[in-house]
């Protein structure tokens, strides 16, 4: 979806046609023309209501009601409205449906205002902005990213909102779509004139007017933001188009927001990603590893979705972001190693996961406190968790680096807490505009307003005894309607005894109604009580968000370790839950693994077989042969996502792992059209396999399956044994290649850098047993026709394939020619239709369910067969 920016600076907001509207349309046309490509949420009391076009495509989108009310301009005015109440969930299924939407507020007093109340847009919900919990996914980033072209050279920026985490990279364009589907942003901003549309394909994309992303612009804008003189500090100084589209990105998030030129308080720093920093993956080894998403786009069962025990919406965010930026750094991932070991050893994994649960989303909650945005609930969880991180910190062991590193961050403010906990109720109402959110006791003043509103009854019968005892007058009453207000009622039978401070209010068939000073004084406060109430509540809660704004460094602090910390308990207890093991790093060029197993595989099944991996300079490539069925694929996954999980940081499923120097990850593993970009199957693989080519590195691990499937049996083979030689001569990559080949099997009679093994199975009468266990050696047979009879392949194909198959294991095959499949066997063909009737109605027939009789017209119809 690619759609222009939001707002129209050059609207013509004079045009002499408003003059014939009536003043609301007037103001809402106003509006509706700076914001005319997204739907314009326009405040009216207790609705939102859209307008003309806007209300034909929200009753569409939304299956709201559609109606006509009024006319302006001479014309029916189309409307659709939603309620102001439950605003949020129809904000979340727009934003799914990739819309956007504005958002007008009344900002004026209606009681106060000649015409229309005034209003206006507070803030633009994106699908890359958003921050409220009702509109965000837990367990995923919602990521705001902006590219800019410099020659061959994408520069991104990207921004998590609710976080305030902002990243800048500069990449080739040819690799732009790889690092984009690492980043996984939920809108892309891209000048007007940007050459990339090609890769942003697929994406919610906001196009925006090249100057926008000028690279001085946007230094000042960064420099501004971090509030620093310079950018060298940060590592980014020299990354001119990636600065560019910083400047582009920080000027849409703070007009989404409504922020001014000094918002985004939480957005204090910039991280620059290097080349080399984390093990690199392409977007199809990404898809075919499965690690956050299955090949058809599931959630589950994948890699993220087996390790996600994290206690937190924080920690599962921070594990899906380690799976997808896994480090290279061996010091770094040592230190997690550690961590997670010191949990196991001590078996204090399970007791800080229970203390976690009981923690709100620290992370989010401080990037909308930051925005202003943070709701009363939002700051009693937030108050929960800081009274909480002492007995967390009490609950980790001492002795690893990394986690005492963490105990250290994770120390409240007690200034901040002590704040929060004398200025919020214990329970407080969900908004702000119901009351009831700051405590007692914080604000003399509101308490006194409260108490207009909670004791008038003991103050009007306090009143009336008094009153009672003054005048003499046993039946007089002080009461209240809503016409007259507060009044003192007494009979004329006493109107004698009436002081002279009383004052004549109402006259009725039988006594009059009086108002004294103490009385109206009463009245003007507590007839405003509850409107002054909310009013100063309101002000008092706007206040308190700037004061706990102080403390934003530290909130972040805290969130980050906390979500550290769940993160390396969660690795902790599935290693205990798994039997998973500590992996090992070492500078030698190698991968040795013993007894591997496949993370999310062995998960779903029962008896899952391991097998060992060694690979070295000496023992580059492994060919893998076996049948269908037989675990090529799956060995070569569960190989590649234990070298993923050990630079995530996490143990592996093994009995023990060393892993040497590893840059990147490739893989060539499944067929498939890309009918969107006009790729048959077999151009998907060549291209999958030339970029491997071009890029694998001696330090890469490599993964091939069944290359060259997609053609003729000839060229297939031909590209599979050219393709082998490449990567065994040229790139010299740990490489794993599985075939069906079974020429392939001479190349390690050619290299000694290069094995045979196979993935064994055996027969059992007409059927085949999967031993799924790796052997030495190439594979005797591919037991592909017994594969195609377990997948219920009728038995006259089957037949006739084993015709076939014994045809051409007999026939000789010259040089230079590829047999033809189905020469030679028309001759016979004629025969075999009726053999094969025959051999069909004989399979259906259980003899020893026959009656004489039955048996005898069988024989009958079988003769005529």
């Amino acid at each position: 979806m690619v759609r222009s920016s939001f707002r129209r600076e050059d609207s013509n907001l004079n045009d002499p046609a408003l003059g014939n509207h009536t003043p609301v349309m007037q103001q809402y046309l106003r509006l509706k023309a700076q914001y005319p490509d997204i739907l314009l949420f326009y405040r009216m009391g207790d609705f939102y209501e859209l307008f003309y076009e806007d209300a034909e495509k929200a009753a569409r989108l939304l299956d709201i009601t559609l109606t006509t009310r009024g006319a302006s301009a001479g014309a029916p005015i189309k409307m659709a409205g939603v309620p102001w109440h439950s605003v949020e969930q129809y904000l979340a299924r727009l934003v799914k449906l990739g819309e956007s939407v504005a958002i007008c507020e009344q900002i004026g007093d209606p009681a106060s205002s000649k015409g229309p109340v005034e209003r206006a847009v507070t803030r633009v919900v994106t699908p890359g902005t958003l921050t409220d919990s009702a509109l965000l996914d837990e367990k995923a980033d919602n990521v705001l990213l902006a590219v800019s072209h410099e020659r061959s050279t994408a520069g991104l920026a990207w921004l998590n909102l609710a976080s305030g985490d902002l990243r800048v990279a500069e990449v080739a364009t040819q690799n732009l779509i790889h690092d984009l589907r690492r980043i996984g942003p939920a809108e892309i901003l891209a000048s007007e004139s940007s050459p990339l549309a090609a890769q942003l394909a697929g994406f919610a994309v906001t196009r925006l007017p090249e100057w926008h992303f000028d690279v001085k612009a946007g230094r000042t804008a960064l420099l501004d933001q971090l509030g620093a003189a310079s950018l060298a500090g940060y590592g980014c100084d020299d990354l001119h188009a990636a600065i560019g589209a910083c400047g582009a990105l920080l000027d849409y998030a703070k007009k989404t927001q409504g922020q001014g030129r000094d918002g985004l308080t939480h957005v204090n720093a910039v991280t620059a990603e290097r080349a080399g920093q984390y093990l690199r993956m392409d977007s199809a080894t990404r898809r075919n590893l499965e690690i956050t998403e299955t090949l058809r786009g599931e959630p589950a069962p994948t890699l993220y979705s087996l390790l996600d025990e994290c206690a937190s919406g924080m920690g599962s965010r921070l594990l899906r972001h380690w799976l997808h930026h896994p480090l290279r750094d061996h010091a770094a991932l040592a230190g997690r190693h550690e961590a997670v070991a010191l949990m196991v050893e001590t078996s204090t994994a399970a007791a800080v996961h229970k203390l976690l649960r009981r923690f709100a989303d620290v992370e989010r909650i401080t990037g909308r406190l930051a925005l202003k945005s943070a709701r009363p609930r939002d700051l009693s969880g937030l108050r929960g968790s800081l009274a909480l991180l002492p007995e967390l910190r009490a609950a980790l062991p001492d002795g690893a680096a990394l986690l005492d590193s963490l105990a250290a961050e994770i120390n409240a403010p007690d200034e901040c807490l002590a704040l929060l906990q004398r200025s919020i109720q214990l329970e407080p109402a969900s908004m702000v505009r119901d009351g009831g959110v700051i405590a007692e006791g914080y604000s003399a003043e509101l308490d006194e307003l409260r108490g207009l509103q909670n004791n008038a009854g003991e103050f009007l019968l306090a009143l009336e005894a008094r009153e009672r005892e003054r005048t003499g007058i046993a039946n007089l009453k002080v009461e209240y309607n809503r016409v007259h207000g507060f009044y003192i009622e007494v009979t004329n039978v006493h109107a004698q005894k009436v002081p002279l401070d009383y004052r004549r209010r109402q006259t009725l068939k039988n006594a009059e109604r009086y108002i004294t000073p103490e009385l109206k004084e009463f009245e003007d406060r507590a007839l405003s009580a509850r409107d002054r109430a909310l009013a100063l509540e309101k002000a008092l809660y706007e206040d308190l968000l700037a004061r706990l704004g102080t403390w934003l460094d530290d909130l972040q602090r805290i969130a980050r370790a906390l979500a550290q910390t769940d993160v390396l308990a969660c690795f902790a207890v599935l290693s205990s839950k798994r039997n998973y093991c500590r992996p090992e790093f070492t500078d030698e060029t190698l991968l040795e693994i013993d007894a591997g197993r496949h993370a999310v595989v062995e998960a779903q099944i029962e008896g899952f077989i391991a097998n060992s991996t060694s690979l070295s300079p000496t023992r580059q490539m492994l060919l893998i042969t076996g049948p269908n069925m037989g675990g090529k694929s799956t060995y070569m996954r569960q190989v590649a996502l234990i070298v993923l999980m050990a630079h995530a940081g996490a143990f592996v499923p093994a009995a023990s792992a060393r892993i040497g120097p590893i840059d990147q990850i490739f893989t060539r593993i499944g067929a498939a059209d890309d009918l969107a970009g006009g790729r048959s199957t077999f151009m998907v693989e060549m291209t999958e396999s030339a970029n491997i080519l071009h890029n694998a590195t001696a330090h890469s691990l490599v993964l091939m399956d069944e290359v060259g499937r997609g053609t003729s049996t000839f060229d297939g083979l031909a590209l599979a044994w050219a393709i082998a030689h490449y990567l065994l001569d040229r790139n010299r990559a740990l490489t794993l290649f599985a075939t069906h080949y079974f020429e392939m099997t001479r190349i390690a009679l050619e290299y000694r850098e290069a094995a045979n093994v196979h993935l064994d199975a055996v027969e059992h009468k007409d059927s085949i047993v999967f031993l799924h266990a790796l052997e030495e050696g190439p594979a005797s047979q591919s037991y592909g026709l017994q594969v195609a009879a377990l997948a219920g392949v009728p038995k006259t194909v089957i037949r006739r394939a084993r015709n076939y198959l014994r045809m051409l294991e007999d026939a000789s095959l010259t040089r230079g020619n590829q047999p033809d499949l189905f020469v030679s066997t028309r001759a016979d063909s004629h025969d075999e239709p009726a053999t094969d009737a025959l051999r069909e109605a004989l399979d259906a027939v259980n003899p020893d369910d026959l009656s004489p009789r039955e048996a005898l017209e069988l024989l009958y119809r079988l003769k005529k067969l």
